[in-house]
């Protein structure tokens, strides 16, 4: 059981640094809710445009099947390297705002509307087209940790992950009512998960033995 708590703890660890920036735009969504916007179309886009994420970093879980885990694991450069920059990048966190625009027209609001009628609705696809933009980083983090995982392992990991996103869109549906903590928290959170970035970039370097492979690498480098 103890690969269990430890592929928790990783999953908790990527899911949080992946996706921290999220309740921020989800905020300004629930912020905008209407009679054209409603809650369920902010939830079903954050899920769908996570999904797509999620899709697109497979393919390292199947190369992590053919290329030897030591090779893999060099991967872990990636989430170190988006960590670092995090830290270097010199911006007013105190000043950055989130600007989500939706510009939707007012239409009589219809009741019990479908889940394939949702899932059609633009203003999903709006929500989720956020999430895909604010995710770029997500990528770049997850093949490597995907690639590193076996099948178990990446369940674990992709629970982790959904619960998380589920997670904020409560939170960010809270904050709606209490507005004044989302700059709190992120100006705080943009400060500590670029260590948590780095941390995991360790982590999958350690886990899979890759840093055996740096002085081989020195030496064929000179």
């Amino acid at each position: 059981m103890s690969w269990l708590i430890g592929t928790v703890i990783i999953g908790i660890s990527a899911a949080i640094a992946t996706t921290f920036d999220d309740n921020l735009y989800l905020t300004a969504f629930f912020g905008k809710v209407n009679h054209v916007l409603r809650p369920r179309h902010i939830i079903i886009g954050e899920f769908l445009g996570f999904t797509v994420l999620v899709l697109a970093s497979l393919p390292g879980f199947l190369g992590g099947l053919i290329i030897p885990h030591t090779w893999i694991g060099l991967l872990g450069f990636l989430p170190i390297a988006i960590g670092i920059n995090h830290l270097l990048r010199k911006e007013d966190n105190e000043n950055t705002t989130q600007d989500v625009s939706i510009n939707l027209k007012y239409t009589k609001p219809q009741r019990n509307k479908s889940l394939w009628a949702t899932l059609r609705a633009p203003q999903t696809y709006r929500v989720s087209a956020v999430t895909l933009a604010n995710g770029g980083n997500n990528i770049g983090i997850y093949v490597p940790l995907f690639a590193n995982s076996t099948l178990p392992r990446l369940g674990v990991i992709l629970l982790v992950c959904y619960l998380t996103v589920g997670f904020w869109c409560f939170l960010s549906y809270r904050l709606t009512r209490n507005p004044l903590m989302a700059p709190i928290l992120a100006r705080y959170g943009r400060k500590v998960f670029p260590l948590v970035l780095i941390g995991l970039g360790f982590s999958i370097l350690i886990d899979s033995e890759s840093y055996l492979l740096l002085p081989s690498l020195a030496m064929f480098s000179n």
